[in-house]
């Protein structure tokens, strides 16, 4: 079983929370499933979950090179050299990251609004974007655009491998089955529309 979720803002990245806090079982009433690695509380978007011991490796280990693609709103407007720096790697507390796709990209159509909103400073413009990583260090993708001098204002991880977004609003998910081999996985076919886990309904 695979199961994609568009994570919303501030849930946590998994099922119990002793503090709490929004968890993964608010919108996924499916027993026994994990996370195929993790998306932080203040990050948003794409959250494979399986019962599959394999397939949560293949998707979440960086042996596999399953690239995760995430779109990122930066304070300003980062220049060819901070995005080239992005491509070729940047040096954080824990070594030098792996070259990365990086370019500049229009706000992602069809974007729902996030809530709270981010912060915004006058006369401080923002730009989005977006970049293909393919290994999985904590806050990685914040830590490297504060580095090269562009501050992640809100995360969205848009694509893990060959599944994305697509068609999922924040809270909704859908499972899809999937052809396993050696070195990777395979969409297979859709089989439920977007569900919402506190609707308990078809919403797509």
């Amino acid at each position: 079983m695979l199961i994609l979720l568009n994570k919303p803002f501030n849930v946590m990245c998994a099922f119990t929370d002793r503090e709490g806090r929004p968890t993964l079982k608010d919108h996924v009433p499916v027993p026994n499933v994990y996370a195929c690695g993790r998306l932080d509380m203040d990050s948003e978007g794409l959250l494979a979950l399986t019962d599959d011991g394999q397939l949560q490796a293949t998707l979440a280990d960086p042996r596999f090179g399953k690239e995760k693609v995430y779109w990122a709103q930066v304070e300003r407007v980062p220049d060819e050299a901070a995005l080239d720096a992005l491509r070729r790697g940047v040096m954080l507390s824990d070594g030098l990251t792996r070259p990365a796709r990086a370019q500049l990209i229009d706000e992602p159509p069809g974007l729902w609004p996030r809530n709270p909103p981010i912060r915004h400073r006058l006369n401080v413009p923002t730009a989005w974007i977006e970049l293909g990583l393919r290994e999985g260090r904590n806050r990685q993708v914040r830590r490297m655009t504060a580095a090269v001098g562009h501050p992640t204002l809100r995360l969205i991880r848009a694509a893990i491998g060959p599944y994305t977004l697509d068609g999922l609003q924040p809270g909704e998910w859908r499972e899809v089955a999937v052809v396993t081999g050696v070195g990777g996985v395979t969409p297979k076919r859709v089989t439920e529309a977007p569900r919402g886990a506190k609707r308990g309904r078809r919403s797509g």
